[in-house]
């Protein structure tokens, strides 16, 4: 009898270690919809074995691949999708945001990093860029270009802003203007001076299309115009042409 005892003890102990328990820093959110269905697993694959009802509360516990494991107030526990969590409303009475890979999402995203390939001056150039989203309109820009010809390599970095007149189009045209940078090393073997690297200031005007293609990706076309001033107090002018892709967070 004891023994059966002890081992009813252990078994209620294990049973609350691995349970679901609401920590303070969960997040608590009220139904206001009819109902919110709760699955066994992450996928509206797996069956609902529970409704929370209008007026419940249910705590988010974590999220994986769009869906959010939620705890009832009385201990069920099971995984809501996306859509009808962005249905509920948090203590403060506003509606909760969820990110569900929407262009939504794009038009509320904070962080964009990119990657180009293109043409500097008919040499083929990488890129890459990251970007801080300010506001609906203008995006503040970081970015580094390498080019490699036949009788030189290039290097630049970049900042700049772009302005973007209508960012609710999922095919949205925008302007450009930035300075930066440019480190050019000759490649030729006939170079033998320690002077072989060429550094120069520089300052563009450009613009672009961007293009919200699916989830967390965007497709865009960019054109820039280059304006290097060289040590020799001359103007060097430079175009680029490069098409990539973005993600957002």
């Amino acid at each position: 009898m004891k023994l059966n005892a002890y081992f009813l003890f252990i078994l209620v102990i294990v049973t609350a270690l691995i349970s679901p328990v609401a920590k303070a820093d969960d997040l608590v959110v009220s139904i206001v919809e009819p109902y919110v269905d709760f699955r066994t697993g992450p996928a509206s694959e797996y069956p609902i074995f529970h409704v929370a009802e209008q007026g419940e509360t249910i705590t988010i516990l974590k999220k994986k691949t769009g869906w959010y494991k939620a705890i009832t107030e009385k201990g069920q526990s099971g995984w809501v999708s996306a859509d009808q969590l962005g249905k509920t409303i948090k203590p403060s009475g506003e509606l909760l945001y969820v990110p569900t890979g929407s262009f939504e999402d794009y038009t509320n995203r904070t962080f964009e990093f990119s990657a180009f390939g293109g043409v500097l001056e008919s040499v083929t150039s990488m890129s890459v860029a990251t970007a801080w989203n300010l506001t609906g309109n203008l995006v503040a820009e970081a970015s580094y270009t390498q080019a490699l010809g036949d009788f030189s390599e290039n290097k630049l970095w970049a900042i700049r802003m772009q302005h973007h007149t209508f960012p609710e189009w999922r095919v949205s045209p925008y302007l450009t203007i930035g300075a930066g940078g440019i480190n050019t090393r000759p490649r030729s073997n006939l170079v033998q001076s320690g002077d072989e690297v060429r550094k120069s200031d520089f300052y563009e005007v450009g613009a672009g299309v961007r293009y919200y293609f699916a989830r967390n990706m965007v497709v865009k076309f960019e054109y820039r115009k280059i304006i290097a001033l060289t040590d020799r107090d001359e103007q060097e002018r430079l175009e680029e042409f490069k098409l990539g892709f973005s993600v957002f967070f």
